[in-house]
């Protein structure tokens, strides 16, 4: 069947190609490189999918399923992942620079390295998330869940924790 990925700003084609379901026309943009920045998304299967070194810069990924989704490397700078299902994703070293997050599910999530400078996580449960050398600096981490989380070597300067829940977390801070 036909499928399309249009741009959320402008509602233009930006992807096109007979897939049996969004999460595999995804994955054929991104294995051919397609530039995805503005990609509306919401609400897409994307469990389990192999998105590393995605570019969905901006891309609107709200109340998408991403659990267990390869996104290492990705770039989803300024993207809108609000209430998006992230749960044992890998986002290693993904640029998250400005990211929405909020209210995010990324429970055991690996996010070792990645850039998640002044991204809004307010209300996001991290329980058990890798946050080892991620770039938290100037992150809204207000009412996140980062019981258990691995914060080890991870940049916190200037980020937001009020009422955090920061228990059995692990490691130190930058």
């Amino acid at each position: 069947m036909g499928m399309n990925i249009v741009n959320r700003y402008t509602g233009a084609v930006i992807f096109s190609a007979e897939a049996e379901s969004m999460g595999k026309l995804v994955a054929m943009a991104v294995l051919s490189k397609a530039n995805l920045s503005g990609a509306y998304l919401p609400g897409a299967d994307l469990s389990g999918a192999d998105l590393s070194g995605a570019y969905l810069f901006g891309a609107d990924l709200s109340e998408a399923d991403l659990s267990g989704a390869n996104l290492s490397r990705a770039n989803l700078s300024r993207a809108n992942l609000s209430r998006a299902n992230l749960s044992r994703a890998n986002l290693s070293r993904a640029n998250l620079c400005g990211a929405n997050l909020s209210g995010a599910y990324l429970s055991g999530a690996y996010l070792s390295g990645a850039n998640l400078s002044r991204a809004d996580l307010s209300g996001a449960n991290l329980s058990r998330a890798n946050l080892s050398e991620a770039d938290l600096s100037g992150a809204y981490l207000s009412r996140a869940n980062l019981s258990g989380a691995n914060l080890y070597e991870a940049n916190l300067f200037e980020a937001n924790l009020f009422e955090a829940v920061l228990t059995n977390a692990i490691g130190y801070c930058k």
